[in-house]
This record gives C-alpha cells, sequence and structure tokens, in this order.
C-alpha cells in the first residue's frame, strides 16, 4: 500500500498533469497570433525558431533545476516549476502576443518541463519507502500518462470551442492547483538527503 502522502502527491501531479497541453500546441498560437503581421510561411518559421529555443531552455535550465533540487526542497522546487507552468498560461492569456513575449512563453515552457521532469521521480522516490520505489513510479507514469493525453485533447477542444482564454485559463487554474498541493507536501527523511 502506498502511503497516503504520495497518494496527495499522484492527486497533484494529476492536476497539474491534466492542464499540461503539449507544447507544439505552443507553435500553432504563435503561427496563428504571428501569421497576421508575417505572412503564413515566416510565422510558421519563426513558430518553430521559437520551440527551438524552448527545447535549448528545456535542455539548459534540466541541470539547474537538478542543483537546485539539491539545495532545496524537492517539493518548493517542483512548486515553484508547476507555478511556472501558471505564469506561462497567463502570460498567453493577459499579455499581447508579440514576437518577445511569444519568446518569454516559450522559455518559460521549456524551463517549468525542465524541472518537472527533473523533480518529480526523486520527489516521488522520497515520499516512498524504497520498498515501494516500482510501484510509485509505475503509478506516478501512470498519471502523467493519462495526464498528458487528456490534456491536450481538452485544451484543444477548450480552444477551438471557446478560444485561447479559455483552454488556458484551464490549464492555469490546473497548474496553479498543483503547485499549492505539491507545496505543502513534505517528504520523508532519507539518509542521503
Amino acid at each position: 500500500m502506498l502511503p497516503p502522502r504520495f497518494r496527495k502527491f499522484l492527486v497533484a501531479v494529476g492536476l497539474f498533469g491534466a492542464g499540461d497541453f503539449a507544447h507544439t500546441l505552443l507553435i500553432l498560437l504563435a503561427t496563428q497570433k504571428l501569421t497576421p503581421d508575417l505572412g503564413a510561411t515566416k510565422a510558421a518559421g519563426l513558430a518553430v525558431a521559437l520551440y527551438v529555443l524552448h527545447n535549448v531552455f528545456y535542455a539548459g535550465f534540466a541541470f539547474l533545476a537538478g542543483w537546485l533540487a539539491d539545495r532545496f526542497p524537492k517539493n518548493v522546487v517542483l512548486a515553484s516549476g508547476y507555478a511556472l507552468a501558471a505564469a506561462m498560461a497567463l502570460a498567453i492569456i493577459f499579455l499581447p502576443l508579440t514576437v518577445w513575449t511569444l519568446a518569454a512563453i516559450f522559455i518559460l515552457g521549456g524551463v517549468f518541463v525542465a524541472v518537472e521532469e527533473m523533480l518529480e521521480d526523486p520527489f516521488c522516490a522520497e515520499l516512498v519507502g524504497e520498498e515501494h520505489h516500482g510501484m510509485a513510479f509505475g503509478t506516478l507514469a501512470t498519471v502523467n500518462g493519462v495526464g498528458d493525453f487528456l490534456s491536450s485533447i481538452l485544451v484543444g477542444a477548450l480552444w477551438t470551442a471557446f478560444g485561447t482564454s479559455v483552454a488556458f485559463g484551464y490549464s492555469a487554474v490546473l497548474f496553479a492547483a498543483g503547485a499549492g498541493l505539491v507545496v505543502r507536501l513534505k517528504a520523508v527523511s532519507t539518509a542521503g538527503g
């Protein structure tokens, strides 16, 4: 039986994951917003370049996220990453989407993904005893997989039906809820950390 603190973590991850749309939707967003000024071809090219920027920050920040997790409580670092995701979604809603604000949005997206992917597994390991690691990691992967599948469908459907404000507002609420739950969790003491 997995401990209650881990089950609370799964709820937080599930909430966050239900809003965590595929970041290729950011390419679509950038293309749509830049096309009126740049034309479809240039807008699509710039959107792909912004996605490359996203991936550069993702790769570069992964090391820093691990470094931060070695020095600060993992739940706080992970919750900060989830909060960055909420900030990204709110920026989409409230900022004028120019090349520069889109660049900031793509950067935030890369940074929060780095934090999420670097911290969820180690924090998971701290929440359960060593004898439960296999079950815990499998359950976490299942929750993440279901969240990834559902989130892009839901965000895409909301975007189509109601526009970007509703779609990304939905994500922002779930990101913030996940951050709020994670920050309140405490890991068990471990000998190495």
